[in-house]
């Protein structure tokens, strides 16, 4: 008895600490987008920040962040001709992502991924109603 309660105890410990720091993708296996998901996950990570992937890698204070660190896309917001764009040609300035760190199909998936994916987090900018004249 006393052999099965410890054992019961041990794998509990192990799941338990297993779930630690692995948060990992959380996109459903059947989502049309989790394919894009792993490929971010695999590819873009180290640089960027997006939570539904467990990516961390934009600094959030401007003191301790490298001059790596991409976009934080928790708050950015890109559809896919954009994320397109930058994926083809490094970024916006093409200054220190690499051109093509994905090609093909799986560029495809990806921008399809961030478009869905990102600036989920964003603050939300009011709307102004602007009227012009045609006078």
């Amino acid at each position: 008895m006393k052999v099965a309660v410890t054992t019961i105890l041990l794998l509990l410990c192990a799941v338990a600490l297993g779930a630690c720091g692995s948060q990992g993708v959380q996109i459903a296996k059947r989502s049309p987008y989790y394919r894009g998901a792993v490929l971010f996950r695999d590819h873009c990570s180290g640089c960027h920040t997006l939570s539904s992937v467990g990516a961390q890698g934009s600094a959030t204070s401007i003191a301790n962040r490298v001059k790596t660190n991409g976009p934080n896309f928790n708050i950015r917001k890109e559809n896919v001709e954009q994320a397109l764009y930058a994926i083809r040609n490094g970024g916006f300035s093409g200054a220190i992502m690499p051109e093509n760190i994905v090609v093909g199909p799986n560029a495809k998936d990806v921008a399809a991924f961030l478009a869905a994916y990102s600036g989920r987090s964003a603050q939300k900018v009011p709307a102004t109603n602007i009227t012009l004249s045609t006078k």
